[in-house]
Order: C-alpha cells, then sequence, then structure tokens
C-alpha cells in the first residue's frame, strides 16, 4: 500500500510539474488596439509577454515610437499594423526597440524622415539595448533627410541576435549607410545579427563616399568579432557608392545574396575571416561600374559564387585583390593573406581577376609614406575556378604589382591566356556551356580536375545548396546536374509580402500649349513623365519655373522652334529634387541677370537631371548654378548651342575636399560653345579619397569658340579630382586661354584627337596633389 501511495504522489507531482510549467509557456494572447500615439505609449507601458500591439490603419505622423518590454522566444511581444501596408509611419517618425524578443511588422515609412540618427534602432539608450528583436515585412520608401549632406542610417544594429527580414527597403539619397551594425562595447559584440530575405534598392547615386547600403562596423572596431549573416537577399541597383556592403568586421557570413545591376561591390574592406559564399552577381554590356567582390585584410573564404557581365575594373572588378599599407593604420588598407578564392564561376565578365589594384607607389611624390600601398597579397589561392567567355577575354588577369603571393590551381578558361601573368595554375580547356535560365550559364559536363586543398573537404555544398561528392563535384559555382529550373532574379523571393516593387507606370500625356500663362498652368497640372508640346512662337516670362518631375518640354515643329524668353529674377528653371528636364528643339534666352538652371539652395533631398537636346540657350549668366549638398545623375547637351552666357555649368560647390561631387554623369556631343567669357565647365571632385572613383566627363565631337577670355586661371574647361575624363574629337578655335584642361595621368586621362587653334594646350598631370581626407 505504501508503493502505490508513493507511485500516486509521483504522477500527481509530475503532472502538476508539467500543468505549471505548460502554463508558464502558454500565454494567453492579449490585442490591444490603439487609436494614437499616447494610446501606444500606455500599452507598450503595460505590455507583457504574448500581447500583439495593434496600429488602426491610416496615416501616424511625426511619432517617435520607443517599444520596450520583455517578451519570451515562445511569446514575444508584437507591434504591428491593423493591417499590412494600410499604417504609414510619415513626418519627423522613428521607432527604437529595447528589451528582449519584441517584434515589429506590416509598417510602411514614406513623406518623412528620422528626427534622431535612425529610422529604426535596435537600443533606446545605452541602458536600453535590444537583444532578440525583429524588424519584419516593414518598407521604408525614400524616407530620406531633406538636405543630403545631414547622415542618418535607416537600420541601425545594437546588442545581440536582431534581425531585419523580408523588408522593403529603397530610395536613400542622404549621407550615410542604409543599414549599420554598430559594434562599440561588449554588449554588441558577438552579436549574432540576421540580416534575411530583404529587397534593398534601387539606391540612387549620392555623388561620394557614405552611401554604402549595408556596413558592419567601422575601422575603430574592426578587430572586433561580430558574427553578423547577411544571406537571401536582393540588392537591385544600389548604387550609392563603390561599395554596396562594406565589412569592417570579423567572422561575418555572405551567403546566398544577389547582387543586380549594383554599381558597386561587396568589400571586405576591414576585418578578418569573412565568408563570401553562394551569391550572383549580374552586370550587363551597357556599364563598366558594376562590381564583384574587393578583398581587403586576412583569413577570408571566397566561394561558389557566380559573376555574369561583370566588366568594372580594379575597385570594381569581379574580383579585386587589394595591396595593402605595411603596418597600416586601422582605418587604412591591411594586407592581404591567407585568402581561399574557390569554386567560383566567371561567365562574359571583363578581366575578372584584378591583383595588386591600389598599388600607388609611383604617387610618392605628393603622398605621405603612410598612404603608400606597397604590401602585396601574400598566401592567396585561386583554385577550382571556372572562367568562359562567348568572345575571347585575352587578359582574365590584370595585375598592378608582382603577383608572387599568390597561387594558382585547376583553375580553367575557355581561351588563350595572353595576360602578363600565365600561371600555369590557369589551365585553357575547350569546353560548352549551357544557358539554364536568364543570365545563368553552366558547363555542359562537370570538369572534376580538381585540386584539393587544406580544408577544402568543408566546400561541400555548390551555389544551389546541391552536394559536393567524391563522386560528383566540378571546377566553378555550379555542379551538374541542376535541380529544376532556377531564376537567379526572382523578386518574389524578397521583401515584404504585401508590398507590389514593380508598379507600372501611367502613360505619359501628350500637352499642346500655344501661349505662356498655358505653358505655366499645364506645367504645374502634369504628370510625371508627360511631354508639352510648344507651338511656335515666343513665350515670355517673368517667372522661373519649377522642376520637381519628370518633364518634357519640346517644340512641336522642329523646324520653327518655339523661343523661351526670361525675366525673371533669379533663374529661368528652378532644378527641385527629383527633377527630370527634357528640352527639345526650343530656344531659350535670358537678359544676362539670371542663370538658365538653378537647384535649390538648400534642402536637395533627392537627385535632379537635365538633357538638352537640340535647343539654343544664350544670354544667360551661368548655363547652371548649383548649391551645395544637391546632385545631379546626369547632366546631358546634345546637338546643341549655348553662346553668350558668363559663365556654362559650375558643378563646384563641394568644396569640403571630402570626396564630394555635385553630379555623376556630365556628357556634351556634337554642341557648340561660343562667347562664353568665364569657364565653359567648372566640375570638381576635391580630397583623395581613392575609394570615391566617381565623376565622369565626356566631351567628344564639339566646338568651342571665343571662350574663356575672363577666366582668371586662363583655363577653359576645370575637372578638378573627376576621375573618368574623355575630351575628344573637339575643335578649340581662338580662345584666349593658355589651358584647355589639366588632365591626371595617374587615373589614365589623356587628351583625344582635337582640333587646337589658338587655344593653349592639355597639361597631363600625373600625380594631382590633393588634400588627404584621412
Amino acid at each position: 500500500m505504501k508503493k502505490i501511495i508513493s507511485i500516486l504522489s509521483l504522477l500527481i507531482l509530475i503532472f502538476s510539474t508539467n500543468q505549471l510549467a505548460f502554463a508558464n509557456t502558454v500565454i494567453s494572447t492579449r490585442n490591444i488596439k490603439v487609436n494614437n500615439i499616447k494610446e501606444l505609449n500606455s500599452a507598450i507601458k503595460n505590455s507583457t509577454a504574448g500581447d500583439n500591439i495593434i496600429l488602426v490603419n491610416g496615416i501616424w505622423k511625426d511619432v517617435q515610437i520607443k517599444f520596450y518590454g520583455n517578451g519570451t522566444k515562445e511569446n514575444p511581444i508584437t507591434l504591428r499594423a491593423e493591417t499590412p501596408g494600410k499604417v504609414f509611419i510619415e513626418g519627423a517618425s522613428d521607432l527604437k526597440f529595447g528589451g528582449n524578443y519584441l517584434v515589429v511588422r506590416d509598417l510602411h515609412f514614406r513623406n518623412g524622415h528620422t528626427p534622431s540618427k535612425a529610422v529604426v534602432q535596435f537600443k533606446i539608450n545605452n541602458d536600453s539595448i535590444a537583444n532578440n528583436c525583429k524588424f519584419t515585412q516593414c518598407v521604408i520608401d525614400e524616407f530620406t533627410q531633406p538636405d543630403r549632406d545631414v547622415s542618418d542610417h535607416w537600420i541601425e544594429f545594437w546588442g545581440r541576435h536582431n534581425e531585419l527580414s523580408s523588408c522593403y527597403i529603397t530610395g536613400k539619397s542622404n549621407f550615410g549607410p542604409t543599414v549599420r551594425v554598430l559594434l562599440d562595447g561588449n554588449e554588441n559584440v558577438y552579436n549574432y545579427h540576421q540580416i534575411v530575405n530583404n529587397y534593398f534598392g534601387p539606391r540612387p547615386r549620392k555623388g561620394g563616399p557614405h552611401g554604402e547600403t549595408i556596413q558592419i562596423g567601422d575601422s575603430e572596431t574592426s578587430m572586433t568579432p561580430s558574427y553578423t549573416k547577411v544571406y537571401k537577399n536582393l540588392f537591385e541597383h544600389c548604387n550609392g557608392e563603390v561599395e554596396v556592403i562594406s565589412n569592417k568586421s570579423n567572422f561575418n557570413e555572405y551567403r546566398n545574396n544577389v547582387f543586380f545591376e549594383s554599381e558597386g561591390s561587396l568589400v571586405i574592406r576591414h576585418g578578418n575571416y569573412n565568408i563570401v559564399d553562394s551569391n550572383v552577381f549580374i552586370g550587363n554590356d551597357n556599364s563598366d561600374q558594376i562590381g564583384g567582390i574587393r578583398v581587403v585584410n586576412t583569413g577570408h573564404w571566397i566561394t561558389n559564387n557566380y559573376f555574369y557581365k561583370i566588366n568594372g575594373e580594379m575597385f570594381r572588378s569581379a574580383i579585386s585583390i587589394m595591396n595593402g599599407i605595411p603596418k597600416s593604420s586601422l582605418n587604412r588598407y591591411n594586407q592581404v593573406t591567407d585568402v581561399v578564392v574557390a569554386y567560383n564561376s566567371f561567365i562574359d565578365s571583363k578581366s575578372p581577376w584584378q591583383l595588386s589594384v591600389g598599388s600607388n607607389v609611383s604617387q610618392s611624390g605628393v603622398l605621405p609614406k603612410s598612404e603608400i600601398r606597397s604590401a602585396r597579397p601574400e598566401r592567396v589561392l585561386f583554385a577550382n575556378n571556372l572562367i568562359y567567355n562567348e568572345l575571347p577575354e585575352m587578359n582574365p588577369i590584370v595585375n598592378f604589382d608582382k603577383v608572387d603571393g599568390v597561387t594558382f590551381k585547376n583553375n580553367f578558361i575557355n581561351n588563350e591566356n595572353k595576360s602578363e601573368v600565365k600561371p600555369a595554375g590557369l589551365i585553357t580547356k575547350d569546353f560548352g556551356v549551357t544557358k539554364v535560365s536568364d543570365d545563368l550559364f553552366t558547363l555542359k559536363e562537370n570538369n572534376t580536375d580538381l585540386y584539393h586543398g587544406f580544408d577544402f573537404e568543408n566546400i561541400t555544398k555548390d551555389l544551389f545548396g546541391n552536394s559536393r561528392t567524391a563522386t560528383n563535384n566540378s571546377v566553378g559555382a555550379i555542379v551538374n546536374p541542376i535541380k529544376g529550373n532556377p531564376i537567379l532574379v526572382d523578386r518574389s523571393n524578397y521583401g515584404t509580402n504585401w508590398y507590389e516593387v514593380n508598379k507600372p507606370k501611367a502613360p505619359a500625356n501628350i500637352i499642346s500649349v500655344s501661349t505662356s500663362e498655358e505653358l505655366i498652368k499645364k506645367l504645374d497640372k502634369a504628370n510625371s513623365g508627360d511631354i508639352i508640346l510648344l507651338k511656335s512662337g515666343t513665350y515670355k516670362l517673368s517667372s522661373s519655373l519649377a522642376i520637381n518631375k519628370e518633364i518634357t518640354i519640346a517644340s512641336s515643329n522642329k523646324k520653327s522652334k518655339a523661343k523661351l524668353v526670361f525675366s525673371s529674377k533669379k533663374t529661368a528653371f528652378e532644378m527641385q529634387p527629383k527633377g527630370n528636364l527634357i528640352l527639345k528643339d526650343v530656344i531659350l534666352t535670358g537678359n544676362k541677370t539670371q542663370n538658365a538652371f538653378t537647384t535649390l539652395d538648400k534642402l536637395m533631398s533627392k537627385a535632379y537631371d537635365i538633357s538638352i537636346e537640340n535647343s539654343e540657350i544664350s544670354n544667360f549668366k551661368s548655363v547652371l548654378e548649383v548649391s551645395k549638398g544637391s546632385f545631379a545623375d546626369n547632366i546631358s547637351v546634345v546637338n546643341s548651342k549655348i553662346s553668350d552666357c558668363e559663365n556654362g555649368f559650375m558643378l563646384n560647390k563641394e568644396k569640403n575636399d571630402g570626396g564630394d561631387y555635385n553630379a555623376e554623369f556630365v556628357t556634351f556631343t556634337n554642341s557648340k560653345f561660343a562667347n562664353i567669357p568665364g569657364v565653359v565647365l567648372d566640375y570638381y571632385r576635391g580630397g583623395y579619397d581613392e575609394s570615391t572613383i566617381g565623376g565622369n566627363l565626356k566631351m567628344e565631337g564639339n566646338t568651342f569658340t571665343n571662350c574663356g577670355k575672363a577666366q582668371p586661371e586662363n583655363i577653359l574647361i576645370k575637372n578638378t579630382g573627376i576621375v573618368y575624363v574623355t575630351i575628344a574629337n573637339n575643335i578649340f578655335k581662338n580662345n584666349p586661354v593658355k589651358t584647355i584642361a589639366i588632365l591626371w595621368g595617374e587615373k589614365g586621362q589623356k587628351p583625344g584627337k582635337n582640333t587646337i587653334e589658338n587655344s593653349g594646350e592639355f597639361k597631363v598631370v600625373q600625380n594631382l596633389e590633393m588634400k588627404l581626407m584621412y
């Protein structure tokens, strides 16, 4: 009987314990609906594990949300929209996490900017940091600062085990990385954050540094272990700067991401022992600014990556291995050592392997010893890689220094290697490829002639996760057979499940105008993309025309061009954020007191564009006068005539010598410039920031006559610090200057075949002396 009682007591005890444990893990869910910020703050203050705080549908404007509390893994506290995509966060608003196991989802940030340093921050203050928190299924769309020079981050990671997932993030145009992982303090290292399944982009060109999409760490914490994982994200047209991702910490992983036509690279800028595996980089035939992977520091493994039509050079090449600085400071370039580049595929990519990039011993005359990158890569291994080009690529390897520290084993190319570097480990072999889907090519048959290096047995999967085995393996990123019909760029796999990424564009309206009053009214009411056709005649305009959308103004009769005569005080056209003006077959004239085009003095939050085609511009103070902080993607003059203006295009207001500049592409083609006493073009990028490799000037087929006579420095075209310069097939006649332009020899600039008569000369300066930024 005693034994029976004991057994019964034990059973009761076990049952009671299980019930108690069940009660502790299954917590009743409360749905708390809130209508305003006061109710929201009260709900957050009184929340407990398992609660759902629901924001009612509508616009929440000028709200600073501090979301704190302590949920559990099984029962987090959730802050969400009543209906996904129906709650809009606008105005001066932000969101901060503090606590444990908190989730925010289904919100849409638009029509505003953060009043603090971040839109979403995984800490409230140093005493309230987020751990195991998640921001998911949200949209942040052009939530950018009114002033492009103001710095912020859209997502700022602190703490540990936090997650950014399934979000749509696009349109940041101001200073600062979109996503930033910070590692200051022990509570923020070994963080194991996850950035997964997001859609990033487009990020517009910034015109200088500090336009990364993701930055993990910084130079001061670059030797710190982070363990952040960035995987299964799409980066589409992320063009902010040369670094799409800037890695600046240790032990991070970048896996299964797709970089689609993004003008930059995944850059291991600082930090060691990072993994870059099974990523896809897709370029095109039209751009040489789309990059791949750039490598600095030690211990990285770069495996199973697929590169298609990556035509960038040096910093933007498919694989860029840099030279370092001996005894480098933390914020400069450490030597590359002990890096493995294996099982990667390079398809139709130009000179995909570029080694000792950044070697600058030749610049020792203008740079201090602490800036000379003379430390060549050591113990770097290229093995089992595949290079295929439909049209022969004779220079697969470009070296800027000796490559005695690089070993090549069992790499294969389908044409003769005529590079300066001809290693036995790059083998020419005739092999075929099969097109599987758009941009995706694989070997017709596996090539099993493999190098088995140290730790290579740990490379057990290919690009698509298929097993690499002793009996089924191949060089390159892909092992046959491929399962299914994989698509490299499937936008439905990324971002939210409720937001439509590619919205159909409304068809352009063609609007006919015959009077000045009609022009002003129709322009104001026009939709972006509309075309305004001017009937022949003269249009007298006493006020400037504001351009804040994409608009075309053209003459309806090309043989009888409409003439716009401006008497406005400051400018004819006021270029505002997102303004894109296309002028076709028109005549613009002023009264010498105003500019033809002027940006806003401030708050130029987004880029603008100007295209002048088959038009005439005369009698203005300057053709284009810009402000500091303004930025143009494209300035284009084609088949046009510009005359009798005091100055031409003044893109010269970024004088902080921080690597910034006022326009990305400036193109003059088949046009005439006459009687401009000042400078025809002043296009400036200052500061020795070697990673700011922008500024693009192309002048071809133009005629310059009687220009520059009042220019104080006796120079016709000023292009200080601009990296890509082509001046060819132009006629320079009777321009009373000493210098046409100063070209930067170290960047490969040289005068093309121009006709010069009484117009000075081109000067080539091999090493341009510029202000150091570091």
